[in-house]
């Protein structure tokens, strides 16, 4: 999987370096093809820290402030070039500090039905993360700060959103929390503008974190190379 997104990553005409934060060093001993990968001038390896939020911090903080900075994750298997350079492009174009990608969960429930999708329930519909991130500005490192402040939760939305604030979570549970609503507050929380990108590649809200997962994204990654 680690492989598939630095392809990702390394074919898009948006990214010049990428940083890779892990594996541990006694595993990256053990693999290598990843070594042979991490040789290319382009590439650089962090050691990981105790968790993703922790590794974003040091990954930014090595980059330093006046670059924009894109996240994913080393689970995000079905990631593909024109998903990086469209999340990339639109997040740009927003003028936010930071933005993160969505998908609309019906349109992935549409296409990949019975997969079990974490979801966020707004107003104007229901959403799924799909685990890009750009930090665009000096002020965006803020953002990470705050995710370290959320991380545990974010498979748990109700409580998630506990961090902005009650009020927020009593709107989101009666259904009338919106979308930009929900933005708002977020911005006012961080001192910050945050957005998002709608991504139209319901692939991209696909991650790994079971065994079921790893064979869905291997069966849609397997449909998509015979009609390539």
């Amino acid at each position: 999987m680690v492989l598939r997104v630095l392809d990702a990553l390394t074919g898009s005409n948006r990214v010049d370096t990428c940083i890779l934060c892990g594996p541990a060093a006694a595993i990256l001993e053990r693999t290598p093809l990843l070594r042979e990968r991490l040789a290319a001038p382009h590439l650089k390896w962090l050691p990981p820290a105790a968790t993703p939020s922790t590794s974003v911090v040091t990954a930014l903080s090595s980059v330093g402030s006046g670059r924009p900075v894109l996240v994913t994750t080393a689970d995000h298997a079905l990631l593909q070039p024109e998903m990086v350079d469209h999340f990339c492009g639109e997040a740009l174009a927003t003028g936010c500090d930071v933005v993160a990608a969505l998908a609309s969960f019906d349109q992935v429930m549409a296409n990949y039905p019975g997969m079990r999708r974490t979801r966020t329930r707004f107003r104007d519909g229901h959403f799924c993360g799909c685990n890009l991130f750009a930090f665009l500005t000096p002020k965006s490192h803020a953002a990470a700060d705050f995710w370290r402040q959320v991380e545990n939760d974010r498979k748990r939305p109700v409580k998630m959103l506990g961090a902005l604030g009650w009020f927020v979570v009593l709107r989101y549970l009666l259904g009338r929390l919106s979308l930009e609503e929900a933005l708002h507050s977020i911005s006012r929380r961080m001192g910050l503008r945050a957005g998002v990108v709608l991504m139209p590649y319901p692939e991209a809200a696909v991650d790994v974190d079971s065994v079921d997962d790893l064979e869905t994204a291997r069966e849609i990654a397997a449909r998509t190379q015979s009609h390539a």
